[in-house]
């Protein structure tokens, strides 16, 4: 365990539960984000025990909030990489965030085209009678849409 200058206490040192239940993530998630390199224990005691600075509630409090953005765990731990360089992180999230409203405005798209496709079906459809109950199709509807397939990206 580390040594403070005699002006400071020492730090108290957080079991894993303890971070878990402050940080309101589970055991297993804390345990996880360690395999990917995201959090560290500041010590491991000789039986294994895992124990955290407060700074590690920080630290998942900071990786929470990222994805809340939508950012993925690769993702942050792109930026935990940047700021552990030593480098400011902001140019990367600004690009991160940019690629991802790139995207929604992609998938937004995609979406309203395919709403206006299925309202032209809905429309279409609208007063078409019911198919024969022991006919051999199960939905002639659908089997129509087999031929003039919707959008599909």
């Amino acid at each position: 365990m580390r040594r403070l200058s005699q002006n400071r206490l020492p730090e108290k040192l957080l079991k894993i539960g303890e971070l878990a239940e402050q940080s309101d993530v589970a055991v297993g998630t804390i345990r996880y984000y360690e395999t990917l390199g995201l959090i560290e224990p500041t010590h491991r005691s000789e039986s294994g025990y895992r124990y955290y600075t407060t700074d590690a509630i920080k630290r998942v409090q900071f990786i929470k909030k990222a994805q809340s953005l939508q950012f993925s765990l690769s993702e942050i731990q792109q930026i935990l990489g940047v700021r552990h360089q030593g480098d400011p992180a902001c140019p990367l999230v600004r690009d991160l965030l940019n690629r991802k409203i790139a995207e929604l405005d992609a998938q937004l798209d995609r979406i309203k085209t395919l709403k206006v496709e299925l309202e032209i079906y809905r429309d279409r459809w609208a007063d078409r009678p019911f198919d024969d109950p022991y006919s051999q199709e199960l939905c002639s509807m659908i089997e129509e849409v087999a031929e003039h397939v919707l959008s599909n990206d």
